[in-house]
């Protein structure tokens, strides 16, 4: 199995109680007045809470059985961020709910398959859904900051909630990975039976809710199959579509000798950071100063 070094690994980085003005109005539509794009962000931060409750719970499966000191670190790190992005985007789901998204019936929902799923399968299988999971957050995440002009029109405070959550997930992105190849001894199969699980199910679950919130957001038949024929060609059209761009790390994943840091961190990942710290730890000033040194 081929291992990361550690010139390759970030540190994971414990930031709390960041402000993201999420008490204040926010455009229903903040991605440049495109519907598509809002409600593709908004719908993936109502599977977040849930999702990464998961993802803790998946992991923690094997704390007992974790022994190297550097991997019971790094677990510790990879819960106390899991646990931020829940708060955040709890908060970002209020916003949601009062623009009429009925967001406790998809909670419940979630909650609902994922206690099915940590009934029905075995330990080993729910964490290799969770390192896959990690791996298609990673591969997002990587995306952003590297392009982070294609974020250009959106709502600063919105912008500044996802190029945080993409430098956390950036950081923590080899810890599921690690404790179940380490820890529980998951062979290739049952890792890539997990990639190909999340794959089927994370736009299976994002297109569900976004259905609903054309519904709430008053859409007709006919302005709803506009938006889903533009809004896909943007997500799966060749070969500038969002997916299509992200390919080749996506199907890094499938590599028999494949560990998530051989997936070089972009160079705007240390930007965002120095950002970060030289605006006293305010993510969404140092996002706007991110995002408006783009080109020059």
């Amino acid at each position: 199995m081929s291992t990361a070094t550690a010139n390759d690994t970030q540190p994971i980085v414990r930031r709390a109680n960041l402000d993201f003005g999420l008490e204040e109005d926010i455009p229903r539509h903040w991605f440049g007045g495109d519907a598509f794009k809002s409600r593709f962000f908004d719908a993936m931060s109502l599977l977040f809470p849930e999702g990464e409750k998961f993802f803790i719970d998946c992991v923690r499966d094997y704390k007992a059985e974790v022994t190297d000191p550097e991997l019971i670190q790094e677990v510790k790190d990879f819960t106390f961020q899991e646990g931020q992005h829940s708060m955040v985007h709890i908060r970002y789901n209020n916003h949601l709910e009062r623009q009429g998204i009925n967001v406790p019936a998809i909670m419940e929902q979630q909650r609902r398959m994922i206690g099915w799923t940590r009934k029905k399968f075995p330990r080993k299988n729910t964490l290799a859904e969770t390192a896959a999971a990690e791996h298609i957050t990673a591969m997002m995440a990587e995306y952003i900051l590297g392009h982070p002009e294609d974020m250009g029109e959106a709502d600063p405070r919105i912008r500044a909630i996802y190029f945080w959550h993409a430098i956390e997930e950036t950081e923590h992105k080899a810890v599921a990975f690690d404790v179940l190849q380490k820890v529980a001894g998951a062979g290739y199969f049952t890792r890539i039976f997990g990639l190909i699980a999340e794959t089927i199910l994370f736009p299976f679950f994002i297109f569900q809710i976004m259905r609903h919130m054309f519904r709430r957001d008053g859409f007709n038949r006919r302005e709803r199959l506009k938006l889903w024929s533009k809004g896909l060609w943007w997500l799966y059209g060749p070969p500038h579509g969002l997916f299509v761009r992200m390919l080749p790390t996506y199907l890094s994943y499938y590599k028999p000798g494949f560990h998530p840091w051989q997936n070089k961190t972009s160079r705007a990942f240390d930007h965002w950071l120095t950002e970060y710290e030289n605006h006293d730890h305010d993510p969404i000033a140092a996002s706007n100063r991110f995002i408006g040194a783009i080109g020059k």
